[in-house]
């Protein structure tokens, strides 16, 4: 028989391992950060020795713990490539994406090749739509919003950096389109138009603009293409359009940069924390947003 810990055990100490923290390892397993202490406390019990290292810098791996990482996480890979050497061949997993659809297209779909690449056993299916009656079969969430969600695992993964941009035809020569001389460019959200042109305005101190003027749209992606065609002035998150800044073929008006109060954000019901494929994007997606 072996001698094993319990694997609850030394799954926690691999997330707090990853992120070198408790409070974020405690987010990403869905349990309270005294939760993990306790666990990596028995765990540390039971080997006698310590695994982390409180510095000014926070959370270190001791010699032993550095090691005992670098196998667990071998030992993890080679369990999970067991289990999928012997799965059923008509049981690959699906894994389902509700995404903003400027998000999924402008962001997401870009980066989709490193992902399939990586987990070419996960089928994906993404949507920006999803009836109420199946809404139990996501897996989980891309929302666009304010704040963290409740009743489950909410996590930012980034906030909106919000540009004012035009079209190189507005320009003349090096200077910029005057505001008040085209259409301000706006985005309906759930009914109500977004207020990212008052935030700029406010922060470059215009207050002689009027930013309830212009026009409206339904998507981000409107504005995109209404801003590309020089039919009026945008304020748009920079990663929605990064091809466009690279390419010239939106510049900016001013070097103003105004961050949030807009992010997106991930989330998982409780039931669906722990699916290796949720894992697997929830992992890629932190690395793909902290390259």
């Amino acid at each position: 028989m072996r001698n094993l810990p319990p694997l609850t055990m030394l799954r926690v100490f691999e997330e707090v391992a990853r992120h070198r923290s408790f409070n974020r390892a405690a987010d990403a397993l869905n349990v309270t950060q005294g939760a993990v202490s306790r666990q990596i406390k028995q765990l540390e019990d039971y080997l006698g020795i310590r695994l982390f290292l409180r510095t000014p810098r926070g959370l270190t791996l001791t010699e032993a713990g550095g090691a005992l990482s670098t196998h667990l996480e071998d030992a993890f890979d080679q369990i999970e490539r067991a289990l999928q050497a012997v799965r059923v061949p008509n049981l690959r997993q699906r894994l389902r994406i509700l995404a903003p659809p400027t998000w999924g297209t402008r962001w997401l779909s870009p980066r989709l090749r490193g992902f399939l690449q990586r987990y070419p056993d996960i089928n994906l299916s993404i949507t920006n739509q999803f009836d109420a009656d199946s809404h139990n079969e996501l897996d989980c969430q891309i929302r666009f919003g304010l704040e963290r969600a409740i009743h489950c695992h909410s996590e930012l993964l980034v906030m909106e950096r919000h540009l004012a941009v035009a079209s190189p035809d507005l320009f003349e020569g090096d200077r910029p389109p005057e505001l008040s001389a085209h259409p301000l460019l706006h985005i309906l959200h759930e009914g109500k138009r977004l207020k990212v042109w008052e935030n700029w305005l406010e922060t470059v101190g215009r207050i002689d603009i009027d930013a309830a003027s212009g026009i409206e749209f339904s998507t981000l992606d409107q504005v995109i293409h209404t801003a590309l065609a020089g039919g009026g002035l945008a304020v748009i998150d920079r990663q929605m359009i990064e091809r466009e800044l690279v390419s010239g073929s939106l510049l900016p008006i001013a070097p103003v940069e105004v961050i949030g109060p807009y992010g997106y954000w991930l989330d998982i019901a409780s039931d669906k924390l722990g699916l290796s494929k949720v894992e697997r994007f929830q992992q890629w997606l932190n690395q793909e947003r902290n390259p």
